[in-house]
């Protein structure tokens, strides 16, 4: 595994760090956060000594221009959406073991919010839709659906679904696609019944795991959710603790004798009688002398 350098050009405290914990104290919660990984030092220190310019990411003009440019929004949120299964690759399949997570990521006027969970046996898509809708409904509870808002998102597919106008055509068609059944239909249902919430929604694409670091730290996030589910897994329910000892026999009544000395008890009686018998005839038969 290449070793990574962790630069931190704005946060708690600049540096460049070598492990993912020490930069995410660093950055985790502080607003406009700015850090990258490397591979080699010299490349991070360039991140370091290079002029603070905002980050345009790959395919982000293209996506602004099906629609209104950009406005200065209040909020940014980051979501993502990521498994760990062979339904990821053409002709695969999800498996009831595999893992999946989604997270967000809230950046508030004075405040970063944050959000993660997973489950396994569930697709990449799912977690997608999972990460935006679960963004919306956190928002509604922090009262923020009518601030100016960015959602920052890698999903082509929930981008597109939002912009597109792929949602409501499934609403008209029942929450069916014009080629057959809706996957995750019931969570498309929730995320048309959140948008019409917010009135100053803006929609941005970026290059999944790049130099977003926005779009990074979900990423993280998200893994390290998945990571954590694999330690539950493979640990286990523990067993009760009848299960790992052997059941000991009930005890018996203090009047009642074991089962195999009742039995013998006859026999040892009989035994004992004739033998005093034998030694009594023994005794009669030997010839005793008067003295």
């Amino acid at each position: 595994m290449a070793q990574k350098y962790y630069a931190v050009r704005r946060g708690r405290k600049p540096g460049i760090y070598r492990t993912w914990p020490e930069t995410q104290a660093q950055v985790s919660g502080f607003s406009g956060a700015q850090y990258k990984s490397f591979t080699t030092a010299s490349a991070a220190e360039d991140f370091m000594q290079s002029a603070d310019k905002p980050h345009r990411a790959t395919g982000t003009a293209k996506a602004a221009s099906t629609s209104a440019p950009l406005k200065a929004a209040a909020i940014t949120v980051y979501t993502d959406g990521g498994s760990r299964n062979t339904g990821n690759v053409a002709g695969g399949h999800v498996r009831t073991d595999d893992k999946a997570a989604w997270a967000y990521r809230i950046e508030l006027v004075d405040d970063v919010v944050t959000g993660s969970d997973g489950e396994f046996g569930a697709s990449n898509n799912r977690m997608e839709i999972m990460a935006f809708r679960n963004a919306l409904r956190r928002l509604v509870d922090l009262h923020q659906t009518q601030a100016s808002i960015v959602f920052v998102l890698d999903s082509r597919y929930v981008l597109n679904a939002v912009t597109q106008g792929w949602l409501a055509g499934w609403k008209r068609r029942g929450w069916k696609r014009s080629a057959g059944p809706l996957a995750n239909a019931e969570l498309w249902q929730d995320v048309d019944r959140l948008l019409p919430q917010f009135s100053r929604l803006q929609y941005q694409w970026t290059k999944g795991h790049a130099t977003n670091q926005g779009n990074v730290f979900v990423d993280h996030l998200l893994n390290e959710t998945m990571d954590r589910m694999g330690q539950e897994r493979h640990q286990g329910p523990k067993k009760p603790v009848a299960d790992t000892k052997k059941e000991s026999p009930a005890p018996a009544s203090p009047t009642q004798k074991p089962q195999s000395a009742v039995s013998q008890a006859p026999l040892a009686h009989t035994t004992a009688e004739q033998s005093v018998a034998d030694i009594a005839k023994g005794l009669r038969d030997l010839p005793f002398r008067d003295h």
